[in-house]
């Protein structure tokens, strides 16, 4: 019963950090330049993560196939779900003002912040499951648990600072992270209790899917969200958050 405590723990110190990011850009007025260049930070947090822990993870449990297959999946799915919501309405001939009004508010802009969140939940289940699996290896693996905590934060702040400019409601944000935020501590759990005994290769294959996700959400929105503020200094914050991971996952190792 320990491991499922602590499986739960690492879900909710991950998720615990969207939620952090989420609530400081709703209620801290932050300069644009901040968000870009913790965009930027967090983007080659994620890179290392992705690079060192999910990649490698999946290559030594599963071998290259399950690796590659998860790999294109991931971004595949993340790139398809991103196009459904980021495409634009159908224009109606003669909408009715309260319906125009009501699109602005509820539809949430379809905007790189509703993106970030796509990105956040697609590669955060998987990432999450690989975080449960590591209890069953004997106790919470700092080095994932961290990359993705602090990896998570700028994805909660770029997302919500989003969609607060794009005039989403403080209920609905709420509702989004929160609900992104309890996946991660379920997924958690599944993957303790589940993911145990399953194959080498479906353990590779989800965690393959979570780095394809992740990495095709960065290219896609946390980068160049990142330079349309930043411009020169957004590789320089990259960089410095790759670095950071990577000593990270040298310490832990």
């Amino acid at each position: 019963m320990t491991g499922v405590w602590l499986a739960a723990l690492s879900g909710l110190i991950s998720g615990g950090t969207l939620l952090l990011g989420a609530a400081v850009a709703w209620f801290v007025q932050i300069p644009q330049r901040f968000v870009a260049g913790v965009l930027a930070l967090g983007g080659g947090v994620l890179i290392a993560t992705l690079a060192f822990e999910l990649v490698l993870e999946a290559a030594d449990d599963g071998g290259p196939v399950p690796t590659s297959i998860g790999f294109a999946a991931g971004a595949v799915i993340y790139i398809v779900a991103d196009w459904l919501v980021s495409r634009p309405p159908r224009p109606a001939e003669h909408p009715p003002a309260n319906v125009v009004a009501r699109r602005g508010s509820a539809r949430l802009a379809g905007g790189s912040g509703v993106a970030i969140a796509i990105g956040a939940l697609i590669d955060g289940i998987p990432e999450s499951i690989v975080m449960g699996l590591s209890v069953v290896g004997g106790g919470i693996s700092i080095p994932i648990v961290a990359a993705v905590a602090i990896s998570n934060f700028p994805e909660g702040l770029g997302s919500t600072a989003e969609l607060k400019r794009s005039g989403a409601t403080l209920r609905v944000v709420g509702l989004l992270w929160g609900g992104i935020a309890l996946a991660t501590v379920v997924a958690c759990v599944v993957g303790y209790l589940a993911f145990q005994s399953a194959p080498p290769f479906v353990v590779a294959l989800t965690t393959a899917t979570a780095a394809g996700g992740l990495l095709a959400m960065i290219c896609n929105t946390m980068i160049p969200e990142a330079f349309e503020n930043q411009r020169m200094l957004t590789g320089l914050w990259a960089t410095l958050g790759f670095l950071g991971a990577f000593l990270l996952h040298e310490a832990g190792g």
